[in-house]
């Protein structure tokens, strides 16, 4: 990645834009911040305010790195959950392959940090979009760039706009997860005329297949490893028939965050192909992890010999009114917090210095500016009280913060993390 476009995300001063950030920082730069080391709650800053532990986020880095290395699988996490390119830094450096991303506007921001792998989970069908990766991919030898197919219709547009390119683009089948999931081609018939679609344009190459197994319908781990073995049976379909000619590497590729145990499986069952194969796991809410969706359904949960991923988000906010005993509310809400996969949970109360459990308190709604809180009798919170939320679904967490104090377990903050959403 590029160090000198890293280094100038230090320089951007800090102001308005950003907020939780100390009133006093205002005309620092945020290396000059980051200097300081002020503390998370007697350094000024304002509620609310999203941290993220640096411990945790790197506990998380070293034990997917580990998961990886261990099954055989490259990694390409999926950048779209933070589109932070100070982590996507910190994950290449933890071993990934590359970034996955979803939209053209993500490789851009990708591409402006010097990151050279990009697989983009998604067909890509804007002319002017696939214009501008073609010259990114003539200009520069060292970029690889890598994106699904799922209709005929989409490769002929990608031809369309392609005419003439010096070098093809890289395009990956994608399998469905089955019938009224999202995107990708229903069949193994229509996956072969979407390949023949391929092979018949100059301005695309056929590598492999992909999908996402989290779009399987009503998905358990009986109907996750069958829609998987589908693909790499597809893969293996594929090679036999001759379709990867001249491939340096097949690339098969799976992998949210609720089932990359059952990618490690079934890709562990994949065979000798013609050509080696690039095992590409896509997970990518590990980097922060969450309280709620993903802290239910991680894999660690069921093969727990192998780790365990910890929640790094804490959303800290203020008790602003106690209306009734039964009742608070705090200053945070759905432009602050994530929601869309489960309401915040509380879990610690704040008071001149000390932290507690926040028992018998209860996130119920969330408005634009406020969080509803039920308290249960002897609850104890009272108004200036900060009270710590653990989030659901942090790809909806970075969204809502284009600048994030990473802070040490005692407070300190140690590093601010830029989001491009």
């Amino acid at each position: 990645m590029s160090t000198e476009a890293l280094a100038g995300l230090a320089e951007e001063r800090v102001d308005h834009r950003f907020k939780g950030l100390p009133p006093d920082a205002d005309g620092l730069t945020v290396g000059e911040l980051a200097a300081q080391r002020r503390n998370l709650f007697t350094g000024g800053f304002a509620t609310p305010v999203l941290a993220l532990s640096a411990e945790r986020l790197e506990h998380n880095l070293q034990l997917m790195e580990t998961y990886a290395a261990r099954h055989g699988l490259a990694f390409a996490p999926h950048g779209k959950t933070s589109m932070a390119p100070q982590l996507f830094r910190r994950q290449i450096e933890h071993g990934a392959w590359g970034i996955t991303l979803a939209v053209p506007h993500q490789v851009r921001v990708a591409r402006a940090f010097g990151v050279q792998r990009v697989f983009l989970a998604n067909e890509l069908v804007d002319p002017s979009a696939l214009r501008w990766i073609s010259a990114g991919l003539d200009a520069d030898p060292g970029f690889r760039f890598i994106c699904y197919a799922d209709s005929a219709r989409g490769v002929e547009l990608m031809a369309e706009a392609l005419r003439g390119a010096a070098r093809p683009i890289d395009v990956v089948v994608e399998l469905a997860g089955g019938e009224g999931a999202r995107t990708g081609v229903r069949t193994e018939a229509e996956c072969a005329a979407v390949a023949d679609a391929v092979a018949a344009t100059p301005a695309l190459r056929l590598v492999g297949v992909a999908g996402y197994e989290g779009e399987v319908p009503r998905a358990d781990p009986e109907r996750v490893h069958a829609w998987l073995r589908r693909l790499v049976a597809l893969a293996v379909g594929f090679d036999k028939a001759g379709r990867f000619p001249g491939v340096e590497e097949i690339v098969v590729s799976a992998g949210g965050s609720a089932w990359f145990d059952a990618v490690a499986d079934v890709f562990a069952e994949i065979p000798e192909l013609s050509s080696p194969v690039l095992k590409l796991l896509r997970s990518g809410a590990y980097v922060s992890h969450d309280d709620g969706h993903y802290r239910k359904l991680t894999p660690f949960n069921r093969v727990p010999e192998e780790g365990a991923l910890e929640p790094a988000f804490r959303l800290w906010t203020q008790v602003v009114s106690r209306p009734s005993p039964d009742q608070a509310f705090v200053n945070a809400g759905k432009r602050d917090a994530a929601y869309d996969l489960g309401l915040p949970f509380a879990q610690v109360v704040r008071r001149d210095g000390t932290e507690r459990p926040a028992a018998g308190i209860e996130v119920t709604a969330l408005s634009d500016q406020h969080a509803w809180l039920r308290t249960a009798p002897g609850a104890d919170i009272e108004i200036g009280d900060w009270l710590g939320l653990g989030l659901s679904h942090p790809c909806t967490s970075f969204d809502k913060w284009p600048l994030i104090p990473v802070a040490e377990a005692d407070g300190t903050v140690v590093d601010y993390i830029r989001t491009f959403f």
